[in-house]
């Protein structure tokens, strides 16, 4: 179950509020054990939501989740109007933002990487939902007007001493935008969106969730907002580089930065831009720092077979790229040489049909030139895949080729083709020029009052590939 908080002290969150009432069967239950501004009063609930109003601003209100799970914890039944019908997973403020951003919908997590300034306490992070996140983020993103951008923001705010995981779902950024009914609505319909979504993204068996921390960077987060949009992986707490310059030097604020890890339920770390202190002391906790780049290779791979590739040919970082070929255990691939020259050779036909063809083939496979050429080696998850990309390049050979070939008992490609021959054109004469390349092209020239036909200067040629 999802508990809504709405503040009185906000008008856009009431807006939100009154948007999340007309989109959803709600039932009314009066909750007369708490106070009617810390929650109590009038409660709704509808089928996996309970939305609760509060007479203070969201940022300062003390565990709001309070009201949610004691009425869960009652035990009274939810007929008599007082028990919840669950206890709730997950804790959502709908919120406004605030700010010089213009027409744009967000969300976050609480905490204080340093002192605390707007709620909660000083050098306190909140529980991260990370897997809800990624969810409301991309619900935001369809649901958005025209003209409103979608993002999320570095960690920041109380409160931060929570029973539940929680974030803000924010409509920003002032008042034409808090008063914009359709971008209410959007808000509240990205929070009903969440009514199936996860809490975290949570990985089969014992590897860890594809949570990442993020450290650096401005306070509207692009990159992250980008592997939140655009990755299989979820973003939990971001400590932007002001968070970072109040929290102050990683060395003497570990305790700090074990809390984003642990409350973001993550064990990799994301940073934008040069840290190398932070990075250091990340290392030294037990976390891996990963960059984008390996995020967006690495995908839903599992992390195990991820290692194993990376130990058995090369880093992500030096060019180790991933095939469509899945295998789901770290011993079910080999590792061979690509045959040099005839991918070299299809390479310089076709570069495009053969990427797609080791793309076909591969578990993964080594590059070069920032990942967009095959070289080396490659892992198979068959012996069969071997051959289907000695065939598909011996295809890509023939746009160039009269004929190709392969023998399989000489584990060979054969190619030929009519070919110029440079030597016989300056046999005759000949000097590199006009005249020249007109033979070379195929075409029959005048010399000194001569005609010459290109077969005169072309010959049969075949070169042999071996795999």
């Amino acid at each position: 179950m999802i508990a809504i908080v709405v503040s009185r002290a906000d008008y856009a969150s009431e807006h939100i509020g009154e948007h999340l009432l007309e989109l959803a069967d709600w039932e009314e239950h009066v909750d007369d054990t708490r106070p009617d501004a810390d929650g109590g009063g009038t409660v709704y609930r509808t089928d996996g939501f309970e939305l609760r109003t509060f007479d203070d601003l969201h940022i300062y209100l003390d565990d709001p989740a309070a009201a949610f799970v004691d009425a869960a914890d009652s035990g009274i039944d939810a007929e008599t109007g007082v028990g919840s019908a669950a206890a709730p997973d997950l804790l959502v403020f709908a919120s406004r933002h605030s700010g010089e951003t213009g027409a744009l919908l967000t969300a976050h997590f609480t905490g204080n990487f340093g002192p605390e300034k707007y709620g909660g306490d000083d050098r306190e992070l909140a529980r991260a939902c990370p897997g809800a996140q990624k969810t409301v983020v991309n619900a935001l993103a369809e649901h958005a007007p025209d003209g409103y951008e979608v993002g999320i923001e570095a960690t920041h705010h109380g409160p931060t001493d929570l029973s539940l995981p929680s974030m803000f779902v924010e409509l920003g950024s002032d008042d034409p935008q808090w008063e914009d009914p359709k971008a209410a609505r959007a808000v509240a319909e990205a929070i009903l969106d969440l009514r199936e979504a996860a809490v975290n993204l949570e990985s089969p068996g014992d590897e860890p969730n594809r949570h990442v921390v993020g450290f650096g960077g401005g306070h509207y987060a692009p990159r992250f907002g980008r592997v939140v949009r655009e990755t299989e992986w979820a973003v939990g707490h971001v400590g932007a580089d002001w968070q970072l310059d109040a929290m102050g030097a990683p060395e003497a604020n570990r305790d700090v930065l074990e809390q984003a890890f642990e409350r973001s339920d993550a064990e990799f770390a994301l940073v934008d831009g040069e840290n190398p202190e932070l990075e250091t002391v990340v290392g030294e906790l037990g976390y891996e720092v990963v960059s984008e780049t390996w995020l967006r290779e690495v995908g839903d791979r599992p992390l195990s077979v991820v290692s194993a590739l990376e130990d058995e040919l090369s880093t992500v970082e030096d060019g180790l790229r991933f095939g469509s070929r899945r295998v789901d255990d770290p011993d079910a691939f080999s590792v061979v040489e690509f045959p040099a020259e005839l991918l070299a050779e299809a390479q310089g036909v076709d570069a495009e049909s053969v990427r797609e063809a080791v793309l076909d083939s591969a578990v993964a496979f080594e590059t070069q030139e920032s990942g967009t050429r095959a070289v080396g080696r490659l892992a198979l998850a068959d012996e069969s895949d071997y051959d289907a990309l000695v065939d598909a390049l011996a295809t890509v050979l023939e746009a160039k080729y009269d004929d190709v070939e392969r023998d399989e008992s000489d584990r060979v490609v054969r190619a030929s083709e009519r070919a110029f021959d440079p030597e016989r054109a300056k046999t005759l004469g000949i000097s590199e020029g006009p005249t020249f390349g007109k033979l070379a092209a195929g075409r029959a020239v005048e010399h000194e009052g001569e005609r010459i036909d290109p077969d005169v200067v072309h010959v049969d040629r075949t070169v042999a590939f071996r795999y």
